[in-house]
């Protein structure tokens, strides 16, 4: 497995059509929003369950492509259990807490990917990830629409009763017509060696990127596509130039004279001619 030895940056766009993205539970689920500017935000978080649920479902929990958050899970079961490995048996009592971290960090992708904190019952010890995610913004201010809805069926008797029959209930749902959304990404070689994140464990990530709103299809979150990754390459572990200098070299325009409503709406450009000596852009979508 190859070890990755240059720092990464980069800026993800997708879209979402007729859905909520991310629901807010503070707001009644409605797609959350910056109160200020009415820009459309989607979490870190969100995110990140999207490309552990891909890789679960690609690698479907095989060796070393394990997921530690994941739906249902117990997190000190798991911890526990790296106890009992003989590596971590065999360990002098001072050394117990690096080996487990280092078990938990081959056994589950998102540990060494994104990190976690493993010192909720035996001490795992703390794994801060090499891949880090901001809040994806939208371009344009969203608007947010409530739908009711109407299920032609009640759950108890007793509604069916009150309705004479007619036996329906009725409910809400959150959407926002378009939105078109950027999330910036940064990756450390230097935190990717510390958990064992490897080429092969990247080329993972960017499929799931690519792939993961393909796998996670629900009628509450509409049309979500991934529309562009474009990647910074560094030639340095430390890097060649600041990341926010890199992500101003992408350019979004509105094409049309009215609302978006899809991604042909915008044009999106890189300025490759100006980029610092030492890194390559690559547009993987």
């Amino acid at each position: 497995m190859s070890e990755i030895k240059n720092r990464i940056d980069f800026v993800y766009i997708f879209d979402v059509q007729d859905g909520n993205p991310n629901g807010d539970p503070d707001a009644g689920n409605l797609p959350r929003v910056d109160a200020e500017t009415g820009m459309g935000l989607v979490t870190d978080v969100c995110l990140k369950r999207k490309v552990r649920n891909y890789v679960q479902t690609a690698k479907n929990c095989a060796e070393g492509y394990d997921i530690f958050i994941k739906e249902k899970a117990i997190l000190n079961t798991m911890i526990d259990a790296a106890y009992e490995t003989e590596a971590v048996k065999k360990a002098d009592e001072k050394k117990k807490v690096e080996e487990a971290r280092t078990v938990m960090c081959s056994q589950y992708y998102d540990i060494r990917t994104f990190g976690a904190v493993m010192s909720t019952g035996k001490n795992a010890g703390q794994v801060r990830g090499p891949i880090q995610l901001t809040f994806a913004r939208s371009v344009d201010p969203i608007v947010a629409m409530e739908h009711s809805i109407t299920r032609m069926a009640v759950a108890t008797e007793k509604e069916a009763e009150k309705q004479s029959g007619d036996n329906r209930t009725m409910g809400r749902k959150a959407t926002i017509p378009y939105g078109l959304y950027i999330c910036h990404g940064f990756i450390s070689a230097n935190l990717a060696q510390q958990t064992g994140f490897t080429e092969e464990d990247l080329s993972l990530f960017w499929d799931a990127l690519k792939n993961m709103f393909d796998i996670d299809r629900s009628a509450a979150r509409g049309l979500m596509s991934a529309q562009r990754l474009i990647v910074f390459n560094h030639s340095t572990a430390l890097g060649n130039a600041p990341a926010n200098k890199l992500f101003d070299l992408v350019k979004i325009e509105k094409t049309c004279d009215g609302v978006p409503r899809s991604f042909r709406d915008y044009r999106v450009t890189v300025d490759e001619q100006n980029k610092p000596e030492g890194v390559t852009i690559q547009q993987m979508i």
